[in-house]
């Protein structure tokens, strides 16, 4: 007789402990250097330019290729993640962006640098998504939230560090020592994560309780629970409970998972990630520019710690149309700034409500839209998705701030972050305090009803 080991119950009653601590830090540490390898590439890309190295449409073909290689490593990681294991697919990850970038250090010309950024972005996109998804499987609905806006903290720092680099580092020696230090810190991580169990609720998904059992019980020990807890009888029903990916009752999952990362895509790829390049298009120095840069990119970590305050404080759907309705305004105000005071300003508090959105949807919303068994690969359908559609937004930037400047770009930006804010509040879900299990979309449609008693207490 099969023994069901209901690890996510059990999961979800535990205290936060130092397995907790140790697993945030390790994946974080990833999420890091994917992030600071992403952000790094604007001030590469305005330097490039200001050296004569490439032109603008080149910029735009180096910033396309990452992503379109994000788009793949997406996918893969996806299918990866939810066939061979969590662990599998994020170490996988890590060693391909890891030697991708010595690769790109290497690079004799712009053609070699795009093809290494491609095999760069395959990592990279794999790592979001095996990242945010793996940590959520293991921490209590009480904390999801924060613990997921802390994740996503490591990699919204990355984009201040990198600005910061990107000002006293890139005008100094170049952009090639940059791509092996990272090369050389991810593979020092890659060999930290290798003890790093895999996910229970994923072991369990699979039938693999023997497996299961060993590492839910060593968890439990180490958060210092010697007697058994008590499990509900419903939250063991649905630990054993499947689901089809492609069915009717998932469709608004993913188009609400589609909107958000379409949106939250095109903020960073069409407008944070060109803030460099913009700033020297309209006249200023390399350094003058990363400085600004690096002024307003510090909405990245800002954003990120608020995200953890507030995440489990408050109702996360509302929370994310707010959001996005509040960033698309900030985007209309920011061309009419008057001074570079406030353009800096304005900015700033652009990148810190882009951020805020990016540690609640990203870090915990969308990998809670789906259960256990499918998470991966709907979590990277998704991210694919909205890569895809960041692949598309350098060859829309480019002519809009040829011929309207930063008013044509911001216009764009501004409309699809509403449309991503109507999704949402058509189709959202409520997840905050909500176990994983309790939150699987019902057989007869997408949504689960706010007040259904699905907390934990």
């Amino acid at each position: 007789m099969t023994t069901i080991v209901a690890s996510g119950a059990r999961l979800d009653r535990l205290p936060i402990c130092s397995f907790h601590r140790r697993l945030l830090w390790l994946i974080g540490a990833g999420l890091f250097l994917d992030g600071f390898e992403v952000y790094v590439a604007g001030g590469v890309i305005g330097l490039l330019i200001k050296t004569g190295w490439t032109d603008l449409a080149s910029a735009g073909q180096f910033i396309s290729a990452g992503v379109f290689g994000m788009v793949l490593g997406a996918a893969l990681s996806g299918i990866l993640g939810d066939r061979f294991g969590r662990r599998f697919s994020y170490q996988l990850n890590l060693l391909i962006f890891g030697l991708a970038s010595f690769a790109a250090a290497a690079a004799p010309s712009m053609t070699y640098l795009v093809a290494a950024r491609f095999v760069m972005g395959i990592g990279l996109g794999a790592e979001i998504v095996v990242g945010y998804a793996t940590l959520i499987e293991y921490v209590p609905p009480t904390h999801r939230g924060r613990w997921g806006a802390g994740l996503s903290m490591f990699m919204n720092a990355a984009l201040f560090i990198s600005a910061l680099t990107g000002y006293f580092v890139l005008p100094e020696i170049g952009w090639r020592p940059l791509f092996v230090a990272v090369g050389i810190a991810a593979m020092i991580v890659w060999y930290l994560r290798k003890g790093v169990p895999e996910s229970p609720r994923w072991l369990e998904s699979k039938g693999r309780n023997d497996e299961a059992e060993r590492i839910v019980a060593g968890i439990e020990r180490e958060a210092g629970v010697t007697t058994p807890l008590p499990v509900p009888a419903p939250a063991i029903a649905t630990a054993a409970a499947g689901h089809p990916l492609w069915t009717r009752n998932m469709l608004a999952r993913f188009a609400m998972g589609f909107a958000l990362n379409i949106g939250g895509n095109a903020m960073v790829y069409g407008f944070i990630i060109w803030l460099p390049s913009f700033f020297v298009k309209q006249g200023l120095t390399i350094t003058t520019s990363l400085g600004f840069t690096a002024i307003m990119s510090l909405g990245g970590p800002v954003g990120a710690g608020i995200g953890m305050l507030v995440a489990d404080q408050y109702n996360r759907k509302r929370m994310i149309v707010g959001l996005s309705v509040l960033a698309a305004l900030l985007g209309f105000i920011y061309p009419f700034a008057g001074s570079n005071e406030l353009v800096a300003l304005n900015g700033f508090a652009l990148v810190t409500v882009i951020y805020v959105f990016v540690a609640i949807a990203w870090a915990s919303y969308v990998p809670e839209l789906f259960p256990t068994e499918l998470r991966l690969r709907a979590a990277g359908t998704c991210n694919a998705v909205g890569r895809m559609g960041a692949v598309a937004m350098p060859f829309a930037v480019v002519p809009l701030f040829g011929s309207f400047g930063i008013v044509g770009v911001v216009a764009l930006l501004g409309g699809i972050l509403l449309i991503q804010a109507a999704i949402v509040a058509a189709l959202g879900i409520e997840t905050n305090q909500r176990s994983l299990e309790a939150l699987a979309p019902t057989e007869t449609d997408g949504t689960l009803p706010v007040s259904e008693p699905a907390r934990i207490s």
